[in-house]
């Protein structure tokens, strides 16, 4: 027997050694030692109901829990050496219990197995990075409402686009809200994900349970979740929590990605709305001019990765029979990954954007140029008893009339006018102002400044920071 299967502790029905690149390709230590706290409170809970059940005695207990909060503290102080031929967090941690407090440390692993071990882990690693990004995501939100807030009071117009092009003014706190909205939702959906991830596969052991007296609520309730799996092949074998959270990391990604492509066209001279901070843009290394949106830019290119995350582990979930494959080691690093990305990124946007320079007279500017009123007087026609789609021909004419000779609806002529409909006059165009449109969108969810303040009096309090009115 070679030294190296010595040291394993699955390595009874071996007769010869892990090959080295063997050995090098099934670890996982490299990544998955992240969960050495929940590996250690897994282990706690689970010992604890050994003795509580009498599988264990209450010295042996004793011993375990004391050697397990000793390999703790070692790690927390960075004196651990995390092993290689030990493969993952699991073995590095009972090894080195057992170096620690002898061949007693071969009892933690009563009636459980490294399946719904790295099962339970896994999970409680999950369900607390999804609720932290629901805090991260609530705090930004916040933020955006902070900041309509700001630009209600300032009265900021914006050009609304579809398409790319102008289509019609709004508030700029209009804008902050529809992110804000968006916002809501995804840290709802990383809510709901944690409340159904809140099941605890410890006792499910390798598949089918286990012949030993233990009590899988009480460990449950130890480790903080809502109740256990009621399945063991679906505790051991599924992965469809962590699925759901790179789903709702994917979304959220997708949402910081076209705020990021909005913020970098509307820093650009071309717009010119808004002046980001210096502390969060860069330089040229050639061109001393520049300032670039690097920030933004990355949170923009990142969503890729977060996105690739979760296509991942849906390929490697969907040719994986029941229970537990090897494949599943793969499910870790995506979510490492998307929740590390994730939260940088909603930091530095809860940090930048009230940091941002709006430049009021450049946005309204903007917002009145394209025929952005038009609408408005389809639907002063439409008021006086036009016929809508009438009204909307009638419009669409004088627009034709405007753009060829380079001038805006409230520049055409008393004649040009009434040439389109007699209802019709310069008085009428003149008074269809950008300020106007904006104050007559009154229907509920619209940018009148009114309905606006009614929504950010709304998100406060959802937030918890007024009472509704």
């Amino acid at each position: 027997m070679t030294d190296t299967k010595a040291k394993k502790l699955w390595g009874g029905r071996f007769a010869e050694a892990t090959d080295s690149l063997v050995e090098l390709f099934n670890a996982s230590v490299s990544f998955d030692q992240r969960l050495y706290e929940q590996d250690i409170r897994g282990s706690l809970a689970h010992v604890a109901m050994l003795g509580q059940v009498d599988i264990l005695t209450a010295g042996e207990v004793t011993q375990i829990t004391d050697g397990l909060n000793a390999v703790l503290d070692e790690i927390r102080a960075g004196d651990f050496e995390w092993r290689l031929d030990r493969e993952d967090v699991h073995m590095n941690i009972e090894a080195a219990l057992r170096d620690r407090i002898g061949p007693v440390a071969g009892k933690l692993h009563t009636a459980r197995s490294r399946n719904d071990q790295v099962a339970v882990d896994f999970r409680l690693f999950t369900k607390e990075a999804a609720l932290d990004l629901a805090a991260q995501t609530r705090a930004l939100r916040a933020v955006m409402v902070s900041e309509a807030e700001r630009a209600l009071e300032a009265g900021i117009i914006l050009p609304g686009y579809t398409h790319l092009q102008v289509a019609q003014p709004i508030l700029l706190a209009h804008w902050f809200m529809a992110y804000a909205a968006m916002l809501e939702r995804d840290e709802g959906r990383f809510l709901d994900a944690a409340a159904r991830m809140d099941e605890s596969p410890l006792g499910s052991s390798a598949l089918a349970g286990t012949p030993w007296p233990i009590d899988r609520h009480t460990v449950s309730t130890a480790l903080g979740f809502a109740r256990p799996t009621a399945n063991s092949l679906d505790g051991v074998g599924s992965r469809d929590f962590a699925l759901e959270f790179l789903s709702a990391c994917a979304i959220l990604s997708a949402h910081l990605s076209r705020l990021s492509e909005e913020l970098i066209l509307y820093s650009t001279f071309e717009f010119g709305f808004l002046t980001l901070p210096d502390s969060h843009t860069t330089g040229s290394s050639i061109m001393p001019q520049k300032k670039n949106p690097d920030v933004s830019e990355l949170a923009r290119g990142k969503a890729g990765r977060v996105f690739g995350n979760l296509m991942g582990l849906l390929t490697v979930v969907k040719g994986t029979p029941l229970a537990y494959n090897k494949d599943l080691q793969e499910d870790k690093e995506g979510v490492f990954d998307s929740y590390d990305t994730l939260s940088i990124v909603l930091r530095l946007y809860a940090d930048m954007l009230p940091k941002c320079e709006w430049h009021a007279k450049k946005t309204r500017e903007a917002a009145a140029r394209g025929y952005s009123t038009a609408t408005d007087v389809a639907d002063f026609l439409a008021r006086q008893g036009v016929p809508f789609r009438e009204a909307h021909e009638v419009v669409g004419g004088l627009v034709g009339v405007a753009s060829r000779s380079g001038r805006q609806l409230w520049e055409l002529t008393d004649e040009e006018l009434r040439a389109a409909h007699p209802l019709l006059n310069a008085e009428v165009a003149a008074s269809l102002t950008v300020e106007e449109s904006v104050k007559n969108r009154l229907s509920y969810g619209g940018t009148a400044p009114k309905r606006v303040r009614e929504a950010v009096v709304a998100a406060k309090a959802r937030l918890g920071l007024v009472t509704e009115e």
